[in-house]
């Protein structure tokens, strides 16, 4: 097989002898294509009222690539399509994703865009509608955006913090931040040259038990960079809790953490991550809590949402199961369900406290005259953290558990600089556990559990805690 190589400017540990066109180029090849960017369409979904939909997907193949995203399309007309990147090109191993490529594609787990090269980029753009989005995994994401956007990408997620932390082990913050800051500039040449891309953060971190004040408060911490560097649309995307009120309120603070911390003039959007712990066997409760999320991203006011399959406990969707997730969870924006609300007064009240603990956690980082090095320094004594984190630039001290009614809430608060009000809050929530101290008890056991918090409430699986 006979794949593309890799065409990069600038980028001195990028293989490839041939040069990306200049960004003012690009610019007019994404205007040339008369499709929509992903602000128009995520700007157009809000003023709409409507949820846009967006799987994931992402094969080794260029023609196993195109034919996937063509079958998408004309089975559930998504309004946002994704080429998930490969392993190996998110860590730079490009050499290696080009022999595996060469080799046998079908080992990787993602398409290799930069082994590619952009002008297949472009083949798979104009084979489609939706615009793309480029979802991934990257501490340093330069050359890969650079090759994005020469394929008319609009659409790049990630962050310093967040495509670090939850993934890598062994690299700096001020690494990943740095390069992350190197994207963001591009963003803002390109936005001078009138295209704007819709950078959206990856506030899903660890996927699971994630509590919805670190999620955003990462999330700000990184758009605060973004728009500082040029970005002018900024998508947040939260991991879906369980929890209705909890997620609604959360999806409903993101608009409101924008007006206070990022500039005017920047567009904001809500992104909901249907639930992303461990799914439902059963085909029936699977599709029940696929529609569950889209209906939690409507209340929520979100403008886009990554939509699962009922094939998710078993693996690697196939087509056919991705296009039936992606019409189940579009018939959330019927109108037939304008009837559905949620208790806005419980609403209001989670709100309240989300801010309030997203304030406790980034404004003291935000108050430092340097914020890459805040972040680092915070991160380093544990007043920044996140659960579960691969990195040992992250310490992993808190710990989230769900209250009664399934709320994620911290067991413990590490040494977030959280008032003594808020903790309390936490412990009345968890019947007075001692948030500030070490935490002891059968607490693997009621990790599970809350892990597994859809099998045990559908009844396919037993509680550990229980037994």
């Amino acid at each position: 097989m006979t794949t593309g190589v890799t065409y990069l400017a600038g980028r001195g540990d990028a293989p490839g002898p041939r040069a990306l066109p200049p960004l003012a180029e690009s610019v007019d090849y994404i205007a040339s294509l008369g499709k929509p960017t992903a602000a128009s369409v995520l700007k157009a979904a809000r003023d709409a009222g409507r949820v846009a939909i967006q799987p994931r997907c992402g094969v080794g193949g260029h023609q196993e690539m195109k034919a996937l995203l063509r079958d998408l399309e004309e089975r559930a007309a998504p309004d946002f399509l994704t080429l998930t990147i490969d392993s190996h090109t998110r860590l730079k191993r490009f050499e290696q994703a080009l022999r595996t490529l060469n080799l046998s594609p079908g080992d990787l787990n993602g398409y290799p865009l930069v082994s590619h090269g952009y002008q297949r980029g472009r083949d798979l753009n104009e084979s489609v509608a939706a615009p793309l989005e480029i979802r991934h995994g990257s501490p340093d994401a330069r050359i890969l955006f650079d090759v994005a956007v020469a394929s008319g990408i609009t659409s790049f997620e990630g962050g310093g913090i967040s495509y670090n932390l939850p993934y890598s082990k062994a690299v700096p913050l001020e690494e990943s931040l740095t390069a992350w800051q190197d994207v963001d500039r591009v963003c803002g040449e390109l936005a001078g040259l009138g295209l704007v891309v819709d950078r959206e953060l990856f506030g899903t971190l660890t996927a699971v038990l994630v509590p919805p004040s670190i999620s955003l408060a990462v999330s700000v911490l990184e758009a605060v960079l973004a728009t500082r560097a040029g970005v002018r649309c900024v998508s947040v995307s939260y991991p879906q809790s369980g929890h209705l009120v909890q997620d609604v309120a959360a999806l409903r603070a993101i608009p409101a953490l924008a007006r206070t911390y990022l500039p005017s003039g920047v567009d904001v959007h809500a992104v909901l991550h249907e639930f992303m712990g461990v799914f439902p066997k059963d085909r029936g409760h699977a599709e029940d809590l696929i529609l569950y999320g889209a209906l939690v991203a409507r209340l929520g006011g979100a403008s886009k949402l990554i939509t699962k399959t009922y094939q998710e406990a078993f693996g690697i969707p196939d087509t056919q199961a991705n296009a039936e997730g992606l019409r189940l969870a579009d018939r959330a924006n019927s109108r037939l369900l304008g009837f559905m609300t949620v208790d806005e007064q419980r609403v209001g009240e989670e709100l309240d406290w989300i801010l309030a603990e997203v304030a406790e956690i980034v404004e003291p980082v935000l108050a430092a005259p340097d914020t890459i090095p805040a972040i680092c320094a915070a991160f380093a004594e544990g007043r920044l953290d996140i659960p579960f984190s691969a990195s040992r630039y992250a310490k992993s001290e808190i710990i989230p558990k769900r209250d009664d009614e399934g709320a994620i809430r911290y067991l413990s608060t590490g040494s977030l600089p959280f008032s003594a009000r808020t903790r309390r809050r936490n412990s009345e929530l968890l019947k007075g556990a001692d948030t500030t101290g070490p935490v002891i008890g059968s607490l693997l056991a009621e990790l599970t559990d809350d892990i597994n918090y859809f099998p045990i409430l559908f009844q396919e699986m037993d509680s550990e805690v229980s037994k």
